[in-house]
């Protein structure tokens, strides 16, 4: 059974290499430090029985490509970039393991909340370029947080905030009480969070209902003080839109570790004066990538065993 895994940050990490080849024989690593997309993606894919899988995308096109193909191993914790239907219809069997990297996104979240809102990393751009700016911000205590998802993560965000005192506004389209109530929270529509929070952070999959869920009509709804904070999903938040809030000073400042496009050298974007940003690494911090990678093993065992491979 060859093994293939596509991302570069599992076929780089060297304890991760060590114990998947102490379990498995025929395994083959993507040391390219490149993420494989369209044809390359399909070629390298193509005489796998198992792949470990990160952001690719795998679709209806892709999988019909890979004839060999029995089951994947999902190196993170959403599946929306894999057609779940369409592996079901070949029998081609999906392991993963939710939540495994929610802390590692979560204290990037609350990072992303101090700095922003205090100023710190546009002080420490302008520091770089000469300038001495000691505009200080606002602190976070105290503030209206808005929280869109309450899922694994989510949660994580809120039980970080607690020494902050902050009134935290939730939307879900699950209800869960007993949480909401364990940590004073308000339930709120997606339009009160809009108009009252100081920083709003977005913590859900992406679907058809979310995508570009952020866009100029809901920027034009925000404080002009408001900061948003996205490290879920690239095309929750429109992109263009996002340039041209942030340019009109529609809301104060966003930061971003998911884009609609990745890897992303969108210069009017990426240079837009008050953005933050980063290359998706939330949910890469090394005690992630180790569990995720752990979980992606432990799913291959568990199938291999369970076919008697």
């Amino acid at each position: 059974m060859k093994i293939k895994v596509t991302s570069p940050s599992f076929s780089t990490h060297p304890i991760l290499i060590e114990e998947l080849k102490n379990n498995f024989d025929n395994v083959v690593l993507n040391d390219t430090n490149i993420h494989f997309e369209d044809n390359i993606l399909k070629e390298y894919l193509q005489d796998a029985d198992i792949a470990i899988i990160g952001l690719e995308t795998i679709d209806k096109e892709l999988l019909d490509s890979c004839p060999k193909l029995k089951f994947i191993a999902k190196y993170g914790v959403e599946l929306d970039n894999i057609d779940i239907d369409y592996c079901k219809a070949k029998n081609i069997g999906i392991g993963w393991t939710s939540g495994v990297n929610k802390l590692s996104v979560a204290e990037m979240t609350l990072g992303f909340m101090i700095t922003t809102i205090r100023n710190m990393v546009f002080a420490s751009y302008g520091m770089k370029n000469g300038l001495w700016n000691k505009v200080g911000g606002n602190n976070l205590s105290n503030k209206v947080i808005g929280i869109i998802g309450v899922g694994n993560i989510g949660k994580e965000v809120i039980k970080l905030l607690q020494p902050f005192n902050c009134k935290i506004l939730v939307n879900d389209i699950f209800s869960q009480d007993e949480f909401y109530k364990k940590y004073n929270l308000i339930e709120a529509t997606k339009e009160e969070i809009f108009a009252n929070s100081d920083i709003i952070s977005i913590h859900t999959p992406l679907t058809k209902e979310t995508k570009y869920m952020f866009n100029l009509e809901v920027f034009k709804k925000m404080k002009k003080t408001a900061i948003l904070i996205n490290t879920a999903r690239g095309e929750i938040v429109n992109n263009n839109d996002l340039k041209i809030a942030l340019k009109d000073k529609l809301i104060a400042a966003a930061a971003l570790d998911t884009y609609e496009k990745e890897p992303n050298f969108d210069k009017k974007l990426i240079n837009q004066d008050r953005l933050f940003c980063t290359p998706h690494i939330g949910g890469n911090s090394n005690e992630s990538i180790l569990l995720m990678g752990r979980s992606a093993i432990k799913h291959i065992k568990k199938f291999l065993g369970e076919k008697n491979l």
